[in-house]
């Protein structure tokens, strides 16, 4: 029997918390399946949990909570075919580290490696590079518990009405209990961070965006962005990290003490806003270092915010910022955090906000002690003029009444949820919102 715990629950963001009527540690698949089965005998909801890195109230529950912590590390690993097999509890941090002994990394990675892997593929969590989709893309088969207490072997070949809709699941699915990826061998990355002019963005991205990995800051209130690029090496190239000391000067320091402190003072005083974003971009640095790619691209920053992020077709990127630059001049909102973009392939999985076309991830950010709504409302009304597509563990205020149209795909995703969960074990306020029912 897994072993229970008590009390309350809350995610990372503080923007959720829940005391469930059970909170379960299983360490095992088989115990997953007890602890779905024990539920419905009582008829409660069950939600599966990792670290908490959703905004939105996604893996919410007052009935049986699932933390998988207890479910880690690589179970199997092939490095001629790069298939690897890892517990649905081990965070990205976790895995980075053990595929590098194994001579591999993952494709494509995004800004957060505390996240665990169900958790990351069940939300949609991306990096950024043309040529490459988001992680659960890389998805080729899963273990999973369903409503009925069955634990199956998922993939293109098993189950695979099943597999292509799990791959990107939100949890109404069922419980993974493991994923297989596939991975490539190891590489490193060269990172350059440089300032740009926002007017001359166009000409910047034509330049840059075909390079392995791309992405830009740009700073409301200002014109100016700062770029980020990182080619692709060797793992056997050699390293110039940013060291200890930088690394903290950069991630502890500067990005969390000094940039909490801006916070705290435009919170104080939103009128000196603009002048700190101003002042910020001036002091912007260009600097380069290489080292492993899963050292170089994910933040270890710990200052709290609030975020949205929406997908939006790449043709339409330029007018979106343009609108969001108008939309901050005219309203007078005070906006320090820089809007992040990034770029991804294409991929096929019914509720990827990537599915079906080139995409641009355009991600907005507040500080916590701040109100976000009027800002995050603006975005998103912009990004759905451009039919967006939210990011499913961020902030939006989206229904599936609205969301049903922007993915050609969702019908057959509710079919097979009702196939596999009839009785909507795994549901909860979320999925009710933005699933329907």
């Amino acid at each position: 029997m897994a072993r229970q715990g008590s009390g309350s629950w809350r995610n990372w963001a503080g923007t959720y918390s829940v005391t469930p009527a059970r909170l379960q540690y299983p360490c095992s698949p088989d115990e997953v399946a007890a602890e779905v089965c024990r539920a419905a005998q009582d008829e409660l909801s069950v939600k599966a949990v990792g670290a908490g890195y959703s905004f939105t109230d996604i893996a919410v529950t007052r009935g049986v909570m699932l933390d998988l912590s207890g479910m880690t590390g690589v179970l199997a690993a092939d490095k001629q075919t790069g298939l690897v097999t890892v517990a649905a509890g081990t965070t990205l941090r976790e895995l980075n580290e053990q595929l590098w002994k194994l001579g591999l990394s993952i494709s494509c990675l995004g800004n957060l490696d505390a996240a665990t892997i169900a958790g990351a593929i069940a939300t949609g969590t991306h990096g950024t590079g043309r040529r490459y989709a988001g992680l659960c893309s890389q998805v080729r088969a899963l273990q999973l518990v369903t409503a009925d207490g069955q634990l199956l072997e998922c993939s293109a070949e098993q189950h695979p009405e099943l597999f292509a809709a799990a791959r990107l699941s939100l949890g109404a699915l069922g419980i993974i209990t493991a994923v297989t990826l596939q991975c490539e061998p190891a590489f490193a990355l060269h990172s350059v961070e440089a300032p740009a002019d926002y007017d001359d963005l166009l000409e910047v991205l034509a330049k840059l965006e075909l390079r392995d990995h791309f992405e830009f800051l740009w700073f409301p209130h200002t014109r100016r962005v700062l770029t980020k690029v990182q080619t692709r090496l060797p793992a056997d190239a050699p390293l110039h990290p940013r060291g200890a000391l930088r690394s903290w000067r950069d991630e502890r320091f500067l990005g969390d003490v000094v940039y909490e402190g801006i916070n705290r003072l435009t919170a104080t005083w939103p009128r000196l806003t603009a002048r700190v974003n101003r002042l910020t971009t001036r002091a912007l640095p260009e600097r380069s270092y290489t080292d492993r790619a899963y050292r170089i691209v994910p933040s270890q920053g710990s200052l709290l915010y609030r975020t949205m992020e929406y997908a939006i077709p790449r043709a339409s990127l330029p007018h979106v910022l343009d609108e969001l630059d108008d939309w901050v001049q005219r309203s007078g909102e005070d906006v320090v955090f820089p809007v992040e973009v990034r770029l991804t392939a294409a991929d096929n999985i019914p509720l990827s906000p990537a599915f079906g076309r080139e995409t641009c991830y355009v991600a907005v950010y507040q500080y916590h002690r701040r109100s976000y709504d009027q800002w995050f409302a603006a975005v998103e009304a912009i990004a759905r003029e451009a039919d967006g597509r939210p990011h499913w563990a961020k902030l939006h205020y989206r229904s599936a009444e609205d969301l049903a149209p922007a993915y050609p795909l969702f019908d057959e995703f509710l079919a097979v949820r009702d196939t596999y969960d009839p009785n909507r074990r795994f549901s909860n306020d979320y999925l009710r919102r933005v699933l329907g029912s």
